[in-house]
């Protein structure tokens, strides 16, 4: 049975028709529509990060207010930029929201897109090492999240305080997590060494690879090499698959006149000088679009489906089309409420 959330990039912005005008809104809008969300039946709130921008940048103490507002849903991330962070302090922080949770957190991270800021990270305090890039610094900030919450000693104790000189673990743990870390890949390759890492696999609606075939078809590709990969190393568990999709169901005018004009091609473009394909938005009525997602491959492959939301037209709004969507659309690719 299929896992399906809300992902919100958190935008605000002071324009006609925007029901997010300040970051508070943001914020707060963010948590009621998971509370919605766990309402209506549906699985994750996830949120994107972004630095140097409107919009969500600070994953944690939004995870953890929507974690105490809620008892059931997933919470997330899709994704956070390892260049920015600091991956001592990440690993408490995303250990105290998962207690908090009580194990309800889905943490995607990854080498992270493209920023407003240039080398918006070296203002963090990260450079990467002479001889390696932006993306080696991320992975590398990852391999020492991962440890962090696995309970690697990162510290040795002072044996003034102690009596003796021993390992210290980054504090507090929370049992499970490694297994709930997802990495955010957008090429073949990045999803079998995805696999390699024993992380869990997350994409978008965006490729940073074109190979010429429809979008849907490239992305489950990428889901099937992830899936052998992971067989070849013989890890135990079974790993987890997400896609991301903008399914936005044409209820009324209003809605033909924000997302009427749409089109059903993927596109293709340059993105950090790749050729990069970008998937196409599901905008129609109902019926429609129950018969486009289960026709799509990817989504039929993946295990969880992220539906990217336009959080600045407020929770309202979001809601009424999500809840559409559970009666009309979803049960067509193996959803089904939750409760």
């Amino acid at each position: 049975m299929k896992n399906v959330g809300f992902l919100s990039f958190g935008h605000w912005q002071a324009v006609p028709g925007s029901q997010v005008r300040t970051a508070q809104h943001a914020l707060l809008q963010t948590i009621e529509l998971a509370v919605e969300v766990e309402r209506l039946g549906l699985d994750g709130a996830y949120v994107r990060v972004h630095h140097f921008a409107r919009q969500l940048a600070s994953p944690f103490p939004l995870l953890s207010a929507i974690a105490a507002r809620t008892s059931r849903i997933e919470i997330g991330t899709g994704v956070i930029d390892m260049r920015y962070e600091n991956p001592f302090a990440m690993a408490e922080q995303a250990a105290a929201a998962d207690l908090i949770s009580a194990g309800r957190l889905q943490l995607g991270v990854s080498r992270g897109s493209p920023e407003n800021a240039q080398r918006g990270y070296e203002s963090f305090g990260f450079v990467p090492p002479e001889g390696k890039t932006e993306a080696d610094m991320a992975r590398t900030h990852n391999e020492l999240f991962l440890a962090a919450i696995d309970g690697a000693g990162v510290a040795l104790s002072d044996p003034k305080m102690t009596g003796q000189q021993v390992p210290l673990a980054v504090q507090p743990q929370s049992p499970g997590l490694r297994e709930r870390i997802w990495w955010g890949s957008g090429t073949r390759a990045t999803a079998e060494w995805t696999a390699g890492q024993q992380m869990n696999l997350m994409s978008s609606t965006l490729l940073t690879e074109d190979t010429g075939v429809a979008f849907d078809q490239l992305q489950a590709e990428q889901i099937a090499r992830f899936r052998e990969t992971w067989a070849e190393e013989g890890w135990e568990r079974e790993p987890r698959v997400s896609v991301s999709r903008s399914i936005i169901p044409l209820l009324d005018d209003t809605d033909r006149a924000y997302f009427g004009d749409r089109s059903d091609a993927d596109q293709v473009g340059m993105i950090d000088g790749f050729v990069s394909r970008f998937g196409k938005s599901y905008v129609g009525e109902p019926a429609a679009l129950a018969e486009e997602l289960a026709a799509d491959a990817a989504v039929r492959e993946a295990d969880t489906l992220l539906i990217t939301v336009p959080n600045m037209l407020g929770v309202d709004y979001n809601v009424e089309h999500l809840a559409a969507l559970t009666e009309e659309v979803l049960p067509a690719i193996g959803w089904e409420p939750r409760v």
